[in-house]
């Protein structure tokens, strides 16, 4: 069901601070599940089903949360960022699929996301 304007903006202001409390995390390599599970509950997730769901899973899920395309950039980025901090977390491939996902659904190229996904497959 399509959310009306005043909804889509709440919601939109509700996941901003998830991800900017997801972002704005210093990670300890030995408990980054633990950091993140509570701001992930906001998602409607924790760690293990991050980890465990697949890419398609992942952007359905993005979708029912109705991410707008900033949002869900803004996660790609967090993805990339655990996966740079943690050994145990390989989350590039999930983040290149949700780079994608807004360069084929948002109709626009955008040669930073084009730069984030070259970056993330390295």
């Amino acid at each position: 069901m399509p959310l009306t304007k005043g909804l889509r903006d709440e919601e939109n202001e509700r996941i901003q601070s998830i991800l900017e409390r997801l972002i704005a995390l210093d990670y300890v390599p030995e408990n980054w599940k633990t950091q993140i599970e509570d701001p992930l509950k906001g998602l409607g997730m924790n760690a293990e089903v991050l980890l465990n769901m697949s890419t398609d899973e992942l952007i359905v899920h993005l979708e029912k949360l109705n991410f707008d395309w900033n949002n869900a950039e803004q996660f790609a980025d967090f993805l990339v960022t655990l996966s740079a901090k943690s050994e145990q977390a390989d989350l590039n491939e999930k983040a290149i699929a949700v780079y994608n996902y807004i360069q084929s659904e948002s109709k626009m190229f955008s040669f930073s996301i084009f730069n984030k996904i070259a970056l993330a497959k390295k």
